[in-house]
């Protein structure tokens, strides 16, 4: 079991063994061998004779033994195993890690300006997360919506973990697999960009020990990127109703995404927004967040 960001063979030799394993000659219009496979998927010389570069090479790459190529050879890798544009980004920035050093930022800190913003913000829950989906900040309604941050550990207010151990916020997804496999795909871009982070490496051995699903998704190399979508939701207290949400970077802190989730106005996902924030006031939920940084 693959339950921690990466292996002594790096991130980008798992990724390519793990979208290796979801592609079959058939896919490829490859003839059919009259060998039994041992492992699905394509062989690594199928993948090499697609790619048109020399089966050793590409050996070396799943074996960690060699950790970059030129970006013309990844877009060929790519194209044999029929990568998606989200998928084929991924792999040019796995394949940049080791060259490319990154800023290192206290991703933790969240402006006063941000917190000012989340705060005047009406009818619109809204939340800063860390590439690791740690829960930054956060307004009224986005506390409501999730079920009082506030008052959830801070080590244990993570997005992803609430998605697969928080009763709350996993029983109001009325999608919940697409949700969760959304979650999976965002800590798989964390973890191609700084795979060796320690908190990152935490999050993920626990919710592969703990929840089947992640561990195969996480397996599965799931690669997304969507800065925006829309949630089917079913809160205790509202019933059901949909939001549009979008994540906005940062320019603070690169680090950072503020979330947005809204509703058109007049109609019934919206009234159930106004009767959230409504409780949320009677249950006096304020704003909130972790450490500021100071305004000069």
């Amino acid at each position: 079991m693959n339950s921690t960001p990466a292996n002594s063979r790096g991130a980008l030799a798992d990724f390519l063994t793990a979208r290796r394993a979801l592609v079959s000659a058939v896919d490829c219009d490859l003839p059919a061998s009259n060998c039994m496979r041992r492992v699905p998927g394509l062989r690594r010389e199928e993948v090499a004779y697609l790619a048109g570069i020399s089966a050793d090479y590409y050996r070396r790459l799943e074996q960690g033994r060699v950790r970059t190529a030129s970006p013309a050879v990844l877009q060929a890798i790519g194209r044999a195993l029929r990568l998606n544009d989200d998928q084929q980004l991924h792999l040019l920035q796995l394949a940049q890690h080791d060259a490319v050093e990154r800023c290192a930022e206290d991703d933790s800190c969240v402006t006063p300006q941000v917190h000012r913003l989340l705060r005047n913000l009406i009818d619109t829950p809204a939340l800063v997360f860390n590439r690791y989906l740690d829960i930054l900040a956060w307004n009224r309604l986005g506390s409501a919506l999730l079920g009082d941050l506030g008052a959830i550990e801070p080590q244990h207010r993570n997005y992803a973990r609430m998605t697969f151990l928080h009763p709350h916020t996993r029983g109001m997804a009325v999608d919940w697999e697409s949700r969760a496999q959304e979650v999976v795909s965002s800590l798989r871009l964390a973890a191609g960009a700084d795979p060796d982070q320690p908190r990152l490496r935490e999050l993920v051995t626990e919710l592969s020990e703990r929840d089947p699903n992640f561990r195969t998704w996480w397996e599965q190399h799931l690669i997304t990127m969507r800065p925006f979508g829309r949630c089917r939701l079913n809160h205790p207290v509202v019933g059901r109703f949909e939001v549009d949400w979008h994540a906005l970077s940062s320019l603070d802190n690169t680090e950072q995404a503020i979330v947005l989730m809204s509703a058109p106005p007049g109609g019934p996902d919206h009234a159930a927004i106004r009767a959230l924030d409504a409780w949320a006031k009677k249950q006096r939920l304020t704003a909130g967040g972790g450490k500021t940084l100071i305004a000069y």
